[in-house]
């Protein structure tokens, strides 16, 4: 991991400059958000999955906007000083230890990332904020071939935490549920990890397949323009400029029974050589798939994932979004089986234009029979910090 932490190995800045090849942010603009959270929006949303995550979705205990206010001002203030680091300060021999001690007695610096978001039920009567809603923030819609489990669906805030390593993440969660206890209470977790490229290139899912080939590319202004962040002049509440809505999905992966399939049948559902990840009418993982060329689906079947997902098309072009996966374990079921999935998370301007429509155009796909969407939520991904007395949600208050 280089010297920019994040829910990434290395991010990209908000206005799409990239990192040097030792991981070094590639400008000072970028360089100075990576060395103090400063900037207009959360940078970590553009980065590639780190090795590590944990994705906890959160119930908020205060009763009034004031007490919300101290939460996000809490909350703020441990992700500042976990990302920055260093040695604890104790207020005593007497006193409750400032830092759990997983680490060892110094945290290390720019070792975690987080990314903070707003769930669509904070903005209920509790608090009086029904007219500061984000325009596109809803309940996380149920589509046909859902399982919802209600315990793990929706929240009131959620916080994603991205390392490296597994005791970076645990280490972060304990600090940050220890110092907003009573404020905000955990309504559900998934523990995500992403694969080592194998052999190389985009790192595989658990049904064997390399997953997210086609993001668009964060690299260029026009697509965090007109996908990802939330722009000045949109039908929506002024705070939330700078933002992005994340949706969050609990995929479960019937593996027992993926296993029992022909790899060939399975590359006909996917769209992809499992070998390679090309597309079926290429030869190279990152080949663009030539529909027009193969109407009838003779070759990539018409009803395979990656052409349902984005048909490349002018009409479907605006539905593209940011999308970031991991893989979870969570051990197994009651009833014996292996509890294994995709932790899905996406980024994009509009859930509706974007995530609904191309989950929409998936309804049906032969993939739903070997897989079970069981939990997840809509967040609304805050603004970044103006300065260094900011704190996550100050738009709310202003």
């Amino acid at each position: 991991m280089g010297t920019v932490a994040g829910c990434a190995a290395s991010a990209p800045g908000p206005n799409g400059a990239g990192v040097n090849p030792d991981g070094s942010p590639a400008t000072p603009a970028v360089a100075a958000q990576a060395r103090s959270l400063e900037g207009p929006n959360q940078i970590d949303v553009l980065s590639e999955p780190t090795r590590h995550t944990a994705f906890v979705a959160f119930d908020v205990v205060g009763q009034s906007a004031g007490d919300v206010r101290d939460l996000l001002q809490t909350l703020t203030d441990r992700v500042r000083l976990l990302y920055t680091g260093g040695l604890p300060v104790n207020a005593g021999p007497a006193a409750p230890a400032d830092d759990n001690g997983i680490l060892g007695p110094t945290v290390p610096a720019h070792a975690v990332a987080f990314v903070i978001g707003l769930g669509a039920s904070l903005f209920d009567e509790r608090f009086g904020w029904a007219g500061r809603k984000p325009a596109r923030l809803t309940p996380m819609t149920t589509f046909p071939n859902d399982n919802l489990d209600a315990a793990q669906v929706g929240g009131d805030l959620s916080v994603q935490i991205c390392a490296e390593d597994e005791d970076t993440v645990m280490h972060a969660l304990r600090d940050i549920t220890k110092h907003t206890r009573g404020a905000m209470q955990p309504r559900w977790r998934v523990d995500g990890f992403a694969s080592p490229p194998r052999p190389s290139g985009t790192p595989r899912n658990l049904l064997g397949f390399k997953d997210g080939i086609a993001n668009p590319a964060v690299t260029e202004a026009a697509v965090l323009h007109d996908l990802i962040w939330v722009q000045p002049g949109l039908p929506e509440p002024a705070w939330t400029v700078g933002g992005t809505y994340l949706v969050a999905r609990i995929i479960r992966q019937l593996v027992e029974f993926w296993d029992r399939v022909s790899v060939e049948e399975q590359e006909n559902m996917i769209g992809r050589r499992r070998d390679t990840g090309a597309p079926l009418d290429g030869d190279g993982e990152f080949s663009t798939p030539d529909y027009g060329a193969d109407p009838q689906g003779n070759v990539i079947r018409l009803d395979a994932h990656i052409r349902l997902a984005n048909p490349r098309t002018a009409t479907t072009d605006p539905s593209r979004l940011l999308r970031r996966g991991y893989n979870y374990d969570r051990g197994i079921d009651v009833n014996g089986n292996l509890d294994q999935g995709l932790l899905f998370t996406c980024y994009q301007q509009d859930i509706q234009r974007q995530f609904e429509a191309t989950q929409t155009r998936l309804i049906g796909e032969p993939l739903t029979d070997y897989i079970s969407p069981v939990g997840g939520g809509y967040f609304f991904v805050v603004p970044g910090l103006s300065n260094a007395g900011d704190y996550f949600g100050r738009g709310l208050f202003t």
